[in-house]
């Protein structure tokens, strides 16, 4: 078969319809708890130092207020998972957490079995707040515990040692959960490869179900990228890390579905999947982004809320708390849609890019013959998948797809 023939078949070997539709996918709810002990120096995330009592009733009113104002978006769909981010949501009490997803299932619908994620530091992970979380319905914990080496999380700023960190894994497993995440990160300041290999080794004896494995980065407007630490590993090394560290991960039983992302069979993390397969997302709470499909306006809407707590809650459930509303063009939804679609190992049909962007698939040719022709991507029965040299460029492959 041609080369060109695969670009235009999907599985069915059919040709390509002339009118495409676009049909909203999958939905999911991201809930923004903005507070921290203490800003990390390489965090860009919306997070604030708290500082005395925080207002967490209030919080969560603003949470319910703006809820009510984003509904008409997504009315009648099913909710598949919910995410709170943060932040640290751990500092949020169980009843906090509860009282907000008892509003928000009253409101949207509710998949069975949903999925609920609360990331959690394990330097606030006080004994016995786990099992009333699980009696909220949290279902799933997202421990951000970086490193279990004591100098590096001090160098990090972090504010438990590798002992809590283990200590909190512990408490959560003994209030019942068995699924829960393991946040690590590699090529930090003055790291070895053997001890990028510890760390994974003290996260395994945890049997953690899913462990997110990432470089640190130095990203814009934070400390690290003002006054960078020494000693960050260069390229070859930090290359060297990911390849003895994903060798070990799928040793031990974590298959590798995203760029930073491993897990046990049926425990990814149906939230992360879901945006990364662009999917739909309300994303609620101070400066939480949100992505929505609409079936009647065949177009797909970015919304956002204004990123300072206080802001936000003064104006929640008002016009003045959305910081941006953003459809997005036609002409950028393919390079959007691959933005996330190739962080993912399984790959992509083009029928679901059809649906999931109301574009044709005829406009992602030239990109993809490109990709085929360097190695990037290939065609495995009607699907695209980053090769491995691919997934080593990612951003050089997504860029091809840049209007």
């Amino acid at each position: 078969m041609s080369t060109h023939s695969h670009l235009h078949d999907d599985t069915c070997g059919c040709a390509a319809p002339t009118e495409v539709q676009l049909i909203p996918p999958p939905l999911s709810l991201y809930v923004h708890l903005p507070w921290c002990v203490r800003k990390c120096p390489y965090c860009d995330f919306n997070s604030h130092a708290g500082k005395g009592e925080l207002p967490f009733d209030a919080y969560i009113d603003a949470l319910i207020r703006d809820l009510d104002q984003d509904l008409p978006l997504v009315w009648g769909r099913v909710v598949s998972s919910v995410f709170f981010g943060g932040g640290t949501p751990s500092l949020f009490p169980p009843e906090a957490i509860d009282r907000f997803l008892q509003a928000a299932s009253a409101r949207l619908r509710f998949a069975p079995h949903l999925e609920v994620t609360l990331e959690t530091n394990p330097g606030t992970a006080e004994h016995g707040r786990f099992d009333r979380y699980r009696a909220a319905g949290v279902n799933r914990i997202s421990f951000g515990i970086q490193t279990f080496n004591d100098d590096a999380l001090k160098r990090l700023g972090r504010i438990h040692d590798s002992n809590e960190a283990e200590r909190a894994v512990k408490l959560a497993q003994d209030a019942g959960y068995s699924n829960f995440n393991i946040d690590l990160m590699y090529a930090l300041p003055e790291q070895t490869l053997a001890q990028a290999e510890h760390d994974l080794e003290r996260a395994f004896a945890l049997n953690p179900t899913h462990i997110s494995h990432y470089q640190l980065t130095l990203e814009p407007n934070t400390v690290f990228f003002a006054r960078p630490p020494q000693g960050i590993p260069d390229e070859d090394h930090a290359w060297d890390m990911q390849e003895h560290c994903q060798a070990l991960l799928a040793q031990a039983g974590y298959g590798h579905y995203e760029v930073s992302a491993y897990a046990r069979d049926g425990y990814q993390c149906a939230h992360n999947l879901n945006y990364w397969r662009f999917g739909d997302y309300l994303g609620i709470g101070a400066g939480a982004h949100g992505k929505i499909s609409s079936g009647a306006e065949q177009h797909v809407l970015r919304r956002w809320k204004h990123k300072h707590p206080q802001t936000f809650m003064d104006t929640a459930g008002t016009a003045k708390s959305i910081g941006g509303d953003d459809v997005i063009s036609a002409d950028r939804l393919p390079f959007e849609y691959m933005l996330n679609l190739l962080r993912l190992h399984e790959g992509f049909s083009l029928r679901d890019f059809e649906s999931r962007t109301g574009v044709q698939r005829s406009v992602l040719q030239p990109a993809l013959d490109t990709a085929l022709a360097r190695g990037w991507l290939a065609n495995r029965n009607g699907l695209w998948v980053p090769t491995d040299l691919g997934r080593r460029f990612t951003n050089d492959v997504v860029e091809l797809f840049l209007a």
